[in-house]
């Protein structure tokens, strides 16, 4: 069935799974705010999209605010104190599954926390959390793309040592489309939470069982770890094109690049969206984006580069633009940066508008599964670069790069437009896409998101530098982009090779427009 764009007159929410959804817009009925409404889909999206997500990675939140003041929030964890070189003495890099890659604390909780703190929400925790714990106890049907990724995984992730056989596995084998799947330990999980306040996670009930099994399971991470863990507000980057400006989550996420793609296209000639000129200018920008990244973004305690300052620059930025030859392709050899991811958004009836992003890193994160609590622990910290100095390299208490980044854009004509993406290296791209054909082509929202899409570099599974497109383009675009230089892959149908993004609108009259990706299970709730 063709998606089309949902519109409201009260209040939106979508997310790459309807359940999330429709457990958003719940709260916004039952009186909550956008922020409130958005905790209810991260919850719930912990529990009904386990491979994308879980309260065992990281979260990082954009709110813009009914009075106009944008802010963000960053639930991001740092390496254990115990997480130096000693650790990994013999290997050559940190390993992406099992304990020795669960080195990092989990602050997606400490994130919902500061959210509500300056929400002015006044629904209980226990009512943000009700989806989520119903629906973990009583058990979901697994959805085809679920069904993909635990039949892909299974074999690396069975072994692991905790729950993950016992919770994704239950007879042997991996779930299927149309299984039930339960996790009651994660539903007590949400019980506990409900009942002493989201700071049990790192300081409480909930902190104790987690130390304990991430011990026993060989992790690094300690409950003096957890307890140290806190939260924090960075200043949101921001960059003016025509007829808007647009936000985005400050280091250490890519939040940079995204503004700095969309910023250099703003300043090319493209007329018309999925022409010559639209998708290579945007994988051009791209690559200018992605340098700049590659050589300064990280943990900013560690980084004296001021990425607002060349944002704010509108001659740097030109510059910048000045070296994207129209006509032909820089040749790109980087590496690409993994990542699987959820982005979902909200807005309500009083202007409060939300752009937040969650991820365990990999499909089901260092595939560890918490015996006490159910939870998924991420492998964020995998990215670390086993060095003495240099980008990203391990240091206990270091926060590692992150893919997540939660896009927002404020037009000059009143609307604001809270759009992302899953995908690792795919995200800047997927936002400028649907950005681009929504706000300068005026695109239909959904028809942004369910156009093809391109990608240059990573793929699920394959760390490949092409540049891979669905088909759909015009036939002449796949030969006209070669020529040009590009190593072009043609990858097929929509695939979720290319993230699922998800986009909502608050129009100025105080109505609503949402949209999600066919590339998902996804859906969009409104009243």
């Amino acid at each position: 069935m063709e998606l089309t764009t949902v519109t409201g007159t009260r209040g939106i929410v979508t997310a790459p799974h309807r359940l999330a959804a429709e457990a958003g817009l719940a709260v916004l009925m039952d009186g909550g705010n956008a922020v409130e409404a958005t905790v209810a889909v991260a919850a719930t999206l912990a529990v009904v999209y386990p491979h994308m997500t879980a309260i065992g990675g990281d979260g990082f939140w954009l709110i813009r605010e009914p009075d106009g003041a944008v802010h963000s929030v960053h639930g991001c964890g740092g390496a254990s104190g115990s997480a130096d070189l000693a650790l990994y003495a013999g290997l050559d890099a940190v390993p992406t599954r099992g304990p020795l890659a669960a080195n990092t604390v989990a602050g997606t909780i400490s994130g919902w926390a500061a959210a509500l703190e300056s929400s002015g929400g006044t629904l209980p925790l226990e009512r943000l959390l009700r989806d989520a714990i119903r629906h973990a106890g009583e058990g979901v049907t697994v959805t085809a793309g679920g069904a993909v990724i635990a039949a892909a995984k299974g074999a690396e992730l069975r072994a692991a040592p905790g729950a993950y056989a016992a919770v994704f596995e239950p007879e042997g084998r991996p779930l299927a489309e149309g299984d039930v799947l339960r996790n009651p330990a994660l539903a007590e999980t949400f019980r506990t939470l409900a009942r002493e306040g989201l700071d049990s996670f790192y300081r409480g009930e909930v902190a104790a069982a987690i130390a304990e099994d991430l011990a026993a399971l060989g992790s690094p991470v300690s409950a003096a770890d957890l307890a140290a863990h806190r939260a924090t507000r960075l200043q949101p980057l921001s960059v003016p094109i025509r007829g808007a400006r647009l936000y985005n989550s400050a280091p250490p996420t890519q939040g940079f690049a995204s503004l700095v793609i969309l910023a250099l296209f703003d300043r090319l000639a493209a007329d018309g969206p999925g022409g010559f000129a639209h998708v290579h200018g945007l994988v051009e920008a791209t690559k200018q984006a992605f340098l700049l990244r590659d050589a300064h973004v990280g943990d900013p305690a560690y980084s004296d580069y001021d990425f607002q300052a060349l944002l704010d620059d509108p001659q740097a930025l030109d510059a910048m633009a000045a070296r994207i030859n129209p006509a032909r392709a820089l040749p790109w050899p980087q590496p690409p940066q993994w990542g699987d991811t959820c982005w979902f958004g909200a807005a309500d009836g009083e202007g409060c508008v939300v752009s937040s992003i969650q991820s365990t890193y990999f499909e089901f994160g260092s595939g560890l599964v918490l015996p006490r609590s159910g939870i998924v622990w991420q492998n964020r910290g995998s990215s670390f670069r086993l060095a003495e100095t240099g980008w990203n390299a391990l240091k206990p208490g270091r926060k590692p790069f992150h893919t997540l980044n939660p896009a927002l854009a404020v037009f000059e004509d009143g609307r604001v437009m809270a759009y992302g993406t899953m995908g690792g290296e795919g995200q800047p791209q997927t936002q400028a896409a649907l950005f681009s054909r929504y706000a300068r082509y005026g695109a239909d929202l959904q028809a942004a998101i369910s156009a093809p899409r391109w990608l240059l570099g990573r793929t699920w599974g394959e760390a490949t530098t092409s540049l891979k497109l669905e088909d759909g383009f015009d036939e002449a675009l796949y030969a006209a982009l070669a020529q040009a230089g590009h190593d072009v892959e043609r990858v097929g149908p929509l695939t979720a090779t290319m993230g699922h993004a998800g986009a909502v609108v608050r129009l100025p009259g105080g109505t609503f427009e949402g949209a999600t990706d066919p590339r998902s299970d996804g859906g969009v709730a409104a009243w």
